[in-house]
């Protein structure tokens, strides 16, 4: 078979900016790794993996061994270490449901959970709709109603009343408490989508992503605070806006046989994020050393006096 996949390189005068990019990206990631005790042999050996994956994804059209032989001249990694990776990256399972944060969205976003004010209410635990347990079973029944309070519990996102046998949501719980590996799996999929998103629009690979930001600078302490006040509220806007009207997107499309009942569809991640970091005031310009005169000595002429 003809190999006719065209080699795709960066241009040269664009190669510093890419480096740059790349530079600051790897930053974060090194900071990670280095205060959670990941070895950069294990980083290596993901990124590796990673490289691997994404070549062998670009030349589907080759035979294998071809398309080994591609791989490695594509990543600079030798043919017998990529059919090693490709067989454990076939081996890898699929990433499992978070049942605990699907309960937390549709409970914090869909009407039947929420107040006159738009806020969650307190649920029953038991009994009829609304309740808790109708939640529960409205996201799986492959999980005990009870187990999953237990769990949401735990994460510090509910609370139990157990004189009411009542549920609250704790929404000031952005991020599961106590839950390490959850809270680096959100990261993981938030800014992998993210970042995925961002290198589509670079290539431009034929469709486009909404990706914008605002940047401002200057910021005292009392005005940061309240930014970061009205960022949470629009974000709140925004999901008991966008959540209801999704999920009537999906009932609809499986109603009509065009949904994730007919076939695997497509997914959609839609997220807002704040940053915020002292800046530290520029440097007062350099001031160039003025070259001091010397002064002249008096010289002693003969017949001079002391």
């Amino acid at each position: 078979m003809t190999d006719t996949t065209p080699d795709i390189a960066t241009p040269p005068g664009e190669q510093p900016a890419l480096l740059d990019a790349v530079r600051a990206l790897l930053q974060p990631l090194a900071r990670l790794a280095v205060a959670r005790g990941l070895t950069h042999a294990t980083v290596d050996e993901m990124l590796r993996a990673a490289f691997v994956e994404v070549a062998h994804a670009a030349y589907p059209q080759l035979l294998e061994h071809r398309r080994v032989s591609r791989i490695s001249a594509a990543t600079g990694i030798n043919r017998r270490e990529v059919t090693r990776l490709v067989e454990a990256r076939q081996r890898q399972p699929e990433p499992a449901r978070s049942y605990p944060s699907e309960i937390f969205a549709r409970w914090s976003t869909h009407s039947e959970y929420l107040d006159h004010d738009g806020r969650p209410k307190a649920l029953k635990r038991l009994g009829a709709a609304p309740s808790f347990e109708t939640l529960a079973q409205s996201v799986t029944r492959d999980m005990h109603p009870r187990s999953l309070l237990e769990e949401l519990i735990r994460l510090g996102l509910a609370e139990h009343d157990e004189g009411t046998d009542t549920v609250s949501l704790n929404r000031a719980a952005f991020v599961p408490k106590g839950d390490e590996a959850r809270m680096v799996g959100f990261m993981g999929a938030n800014l992998g989508d993210h970042f995925n998103a961002a290198v589509d629009n670079v290539l431009a690979v034929g469709h486009e992503h909404f990706e914008q930001a605002i940047y401002a600078d200057g910021l005292s302490e009392p005005s940061l605070a309240q930014l970061r006040q009205l960022v949470t509220q629009h974000w709140q806007a925004m999901t008991n806006d966008l959540v209801p009207r999704i999920e009537k997107m999906i009932a609809d499309d499986d109603a009509a046989g065009i949904g994730s009942t007919a076939g695997a569809g497509n997914r959609m991640r839609i997220g807002l994020f704040s940053y915020q970091v002292p800046v530290e005031p520029p440097a007062p310009p350099a001031r160039e050393p003025v070259a001091r005169k010397a002064a002249p000595r008096a010289r002693r002429r003969e017949g001079d006096t002391e």
